[in-house]
Formats: structure tokens, C-alpha cells, sequence
């Protein structure tokens, strides 16, 4: 891909506590492409993506987006080249859902796009289904509201490149279809998706690439039907998993083995 579109992280290091959690990890998102980074509990995803977005300085090892290290830029900069869901949120915000959304236009203050930020917020709150509690203060809402109207605030920042961490775990499966769905659109108008993600079925379903973590180290990085193999995710997460196409659309399911 061009060094212009995209994240590229390369050589990836991070320690904390005293032992490394992230060993050595390059990953490259292109623009138009959506990638659902999966692994075990306390493989490192979480962490990886705080390096990726900027949150967190890696011990050694560059991050790019768009062409530009992002640790060489500031902080309005980088906002304006990546948006981020994290899992948790503040649940002091004195802030109405409105006014969390319009928070995704702040890094285009006094910029030209700063016209067009009306209709960005209309439609950011069209697509995540927010309209019945626009008055209502963040703090109050339930934990799949926050995460749709996270969702809300990072589609009005328009970024080139989008990061999400969990963003379907609180919701239900109405919500969950919606948000990959939207994401996927996102992926169609050119942006860089990168999302972790527990449920494989909705990676397999809505991901171009999958990129597979275990002990910090990754796994396996490529198209998400050549990477999600039964003996792969077995071993990844140690328990043996089948994987099979769905019998009507042909979409790749992957099934826990039970006994």
C-alpha cells in the first residue's frame, strides 16, 4: 500500500510491569480495508492498539498513519489522522449524548471542514441510532448506549483511519450487525478499519484480514479465510475449534467443539 494510506506499525515492543506484553509485532492496515485484530484474554490486543493509536509510547518500534510517525505530531494532528473507541468510558461526563457526538468535530475547529460539521453530526447520529436520547447525559445511559454513541463521535471526527476495542461486547445482536455494518461501509468510502474483537464469527463475517495474537506475539496476519483455519485457532486459543461454511451464504462460522 502507499506509505500514505493506513497504519503500518513495525517491530512493535511494549513492557510493563516488568514483563514484555507486546514482543515484536508489525502490522499493516490499508486504506479501504477493515482488519479484526483476535486472541485470548491477556494476549496483548488492548495494549497493541494503545501503541497504534497514540495513547501509548511503545519501548521500541514505529507506528505511521497516513505517512506521518505519529509521535512526531500533535495531538489536534493526530486526531484529524486516526479516531479511537476504547472499551471503557467515563461515567462522570456531565455531557448529553449531543454534545459527546459534536465533540468528534473539535480537531476541525477553524479549518475549512468546519462547515460541513452540522450535516457530519446529523449523520453520525443518524447511522448510530441516537436520535431518542440526544438530551439524555452520557453517565446515564446503558453500556451498549455508550458504545453506539462512541461509535457516533468517532464517525463525526472523520479520520482516514479508525481504531475500535470491543465495540460490540456490550451491545445486542441487533446492534452488534449494525455497528460492523457501518464500519464496513466506513471501509467502502476508503477508510483504514482496525477493530479487536472476541466473537470470530462477526471477524469472519465482516473482516477482510484478521490478524491472530497469542502471548504477545503475532500469530498470523492475513485475508480472513486463509488465516482463521480450525488448527490455528485451536492452538491459538487453546480449545478445539471448527470452522465450516455456512450451509446458505457461504460465510465462514467457527464453532467452539463441546463435549
Amino acid at each position: 500500500m502507499s506509505e500514505k494510506t493506513g497504519l503500518i506499525a513495525d517491530d512493535i515492543h511494549i513492557t510493563l510491569g516488568g514483563r514484555e506484553v507486546v514482543k515484536g509485532v508489525s502490522l499493516t492496515v490499508a486504506g479501504g480495508s477493515m482488519c479484526a485484530l483476535v486472541g485470548p484474554n491477556g494476549c496483548g490486543k488492548s495494549t497493541l492498539l494503545s501503541a497504534l493509536s497514540g495513547v501509548r509510547k511503545p519501548d521500541s518500534g514505529t507506528v505511521r498513519i497516513n505517512g506521518r510517525d505519529i509521535h512526531t505530531i500533535t495531538h489536534r494532528d493526530l486526531a484529524r489522522e486516526r479516531s479511537l473507541v476504547t472499551q471503557t468510558n467515563r461515567t462522570d461526563t456531565p455531557f448529553t449524548v449531543a454534545e459527546v457526538v459534536e465533540m468528534g468535530r473539535f480537531p476541525w475547529l477553524r479549518t475549512p471542514q468546519a462547515a460541513r460539521s452540522p450535516q457530519v453530526i446529523a449523520d453520525a447520529i443518524d447511522e448510530c441510532d441516537l436520535g431518542e436520547i440526544l438530551d439524555r447525559p452520557f453517565s446515564q445511559l446503558s453500556g451498549g448506549q455508550q458504545a453506539r454513541v462512541s461509535l457516533g463521535r468517532a464517525l463525526a471526527q472523520q479520520a482516514p483511519v479508525m481504531m475500535l476495542d470491543e465495540p460490540t461486547a456490550a451491545l445486542d445482536i441487533h446492534h452488534q450487525e449494525a455497528v460492523l455494518y457501518i464500519l464496513r461501509r466506513q471501509r467502502d468510502q476508503g477508510t483504514a478499519v482496525l477493530i479487536v474483537v472476541h466473537d470470530l464469527s462477526l471477524a469472519a463475517a465482516y473482516a477482510d484480514e484478521v490478524a491472530v495474537m497469542k502471548d504477545g506475539h503475532l500469530r498470523a496476519h492475513g485475508p480472513t479465510h486463509d488465516v482463521m483455519t480450525a488448527d490455528l485457532l485451536s492452538t491459538t486459543y487453546d480449545h478445539p475449534v471448527e470452522t465450516m461454511p455456512h450451509p446458505d451464504t457461504g460465510q465462514l462460522l467457527i464453532i467452539p467443539r463441546r463435549t
